[in-house]
């Protein structure tokens, strides 16, 4: 049994290794599930298209501007997010992904309660993400977390655009 009942989310410590190899394979893990869901899958993050595979192997690089939270529950990483601000007064979720094994311990809603308050801090308007039509629980938390349908933000096919209000 472990001494922690919900998880703990806190910004991405770039300058800490471990916690940057972490959030690189959560990275990794949300790319290769996608590509995999989109029928193009790759068996290695290196296999991904360069777009992703930029992204798994320098995290630094790819988010340097952007707030990267990190969820940990029992001590280990567990999930993560990334928020990148708009420049209209919009903030928008590019990645929300959590481990597999940690799923149903409401990980992601602690970490969409922390960008919602990094949203109300920064003083923005809304936060907006794009999610596929086809991950019917996350569009379900996200929903129950306040966000609704808006037009199409992406013209990709299969993308579902949502926005919250701050």
């Amino acid at each position: 049994m472990t001494d922690q009942l919900r998880p703990l989310v806190s910004r991405w410590n770039r300058d800490d290794a471990r916690e940057s190899a972490e959030f690189a394979a959560l990275l990794a893990d949300y790319h290769l599930q996608t590509e995999a869901e989109k029928g193009a899958p790759a068996a290695t993050a290196g296999d991904l298209p360069q777009k992703y595979a930029a992204e798994v192997e320098d995290p630094h690089a790819a988010f340097a501007a952007e707030l990267v939270l990190i969820a940990r529950y029992a001590g280990r990483a567990a999930g993560c997010l990334v928020i990148t601000d708009r420049h209209d007064g919009r903030l928008e979720i590019k990645r929300l992904w959590i481990d597999p094994a940690h799923r149903g311990r409401r990980i992601a809603t602690a970490l969409l309660d922390e960008a919602h308050e990094h949203a109300v801090r920064s003083g923005a308007s809304a936060i907006r993400l794009s999610v596929w039509d086809w991950r019917a629980d996350a569009i379900a938390l996200y929903r129950k977390a306040g966000f609704a349908e808006t037009p199409s933000c992406d013209d990709r096919a299969q993308l579902i655009c949502m926005v919250r209000d701050v």
